[in-house]
C-alpha cells in the first residue's frame, strides 16, 4: 500500500497534491505540533518579485499547539490583504476573470472559522471542486493506528511505500526511505516572467483553470 503523510495544507504544492494523488491512502497529520515553517497557514503564489507568501495569523498562545487545536488570530487585518494579494499578483491571469468573484467570496468567509484545520478542510475542498478533481483524506486523529513516528506508521498501516511533505526536513518528522511522487515538475503557462516551480495550487486555478487537468495527468 502507498500512503501519503502530510500536514493539512489549504492550498498545497503540485508536490504534495502530487503525493496524494497517487497514494492509496492520505493521512493529514493533525496531531504533529504547529510549525511555522510548515505550509498549513501559509501558500506559495507567484508575485512581482518570486515566490510571496500568503498567509493565515495564528493566535500566539497556540502556537505551541498540535495543528488540530491551532486557532486564527482574528484581531488582526489579514482577510482583505490575503485576497489583494491574489488580485494584485493575478489580476491578468488567463482564467482568473472566471474564478475570481468565487474565490472572493470563499475568501470573505474566513472570518467564520476559528480553527486553523476547519478552513483549511473546506477551503481545500473548494479549490478541488474549481480544479475538478478530488482527494480522500482522513486526520491522523480518527485512526486508532496511527503513531507519531512514521515508520511505526507505515508498519502498522502494511505499508511498503511512505510519500511525505515536500522539502519539510526543518518541521516535519522524516524517515529515510520516502519516496517522492513527482520527480519532475509540469511546466505551465504562469503571468510574468520565469516559470516557478512549487507554488500553490491557487496559481494552478488562476493560470491554467478548467484545464488544469492536462498538468494533473502529470503528476
Amino acid at each position: 500500500m502507498k500512503l501519503a503523510l502530510l500536514q493539512p495544507q489549504f492550498a498545497p504544492n503540485l508536490y504534495d497534491l502530487s503525493s496524494m494523488l497517487n497514494a492509496d491512502l492520505v493521512v493529514w497529520n493533525d496531531l504533529e505540533q504547529w510549525s511555522r515553517k510548515g505550509r498549513t497557514h501559509r501558500a506559495a503564489i507567484k508575485g512581482e518579485h518570486g515566490l510571496q507568501w500568503i498567509n493565515i495569523p495564528i493566535r500566539t498562545k497556540d502556537k505551541k499547539k498540535m495543528i488540530g487545536k491551532v486557532r486564527i488570530d482574528h484581531t488582526v487585518d489579514w482577510i482583505e490583504p490575503f485576497w489583494n494579494a491574489l488580485l494584485h499578483n493575478y489580476s491578468n491571469a488567463t482564467w482568473f476573470d472566471f474564478f475570481s468573484d468565487e474565490i472572493e467570496a470563499d475568501i470573505k468567509r474566513f472570518s467564520e472559522f476559528e480553527r486553523l484545520i476547519d478552513l483549511n478542510m473546506w477551503f481545500f475542498e473548494r479549490l478541488m471542486k474549481y480544479l475538478e478533481f478530488r482527494v480522500e483524506y482522513r486526520l491522523a486523529s480518527q485512526i486508532s493506528e496511527f503513531d507519531p513516528n512514521p515508520e511505526l506508521f507505515i508498519k502498522s498501516m502494511n505499508a511498503n511505500i511512505l510519500y511525505q511533505e515536500y522539502d519539510a526536513k526543518n518541521y516535519q518528522w522524516l524517515v529515510s526511505n520516502e519516496v517522492q511522487a513527482l520527480k519532475k515538475h509540469p511546466v505551465y503557462q504562469q503571468v510574468d516572467g520565469e516559470f516557478i516551480p512549487g507554488l500553490s495550487i491557487l496559481d494552478l486555478l488562476f493560470n491554467e483553470g478548467k484545464e488544469s487537468f492536462r498538468i494533473f495527468d502529470k503528476l
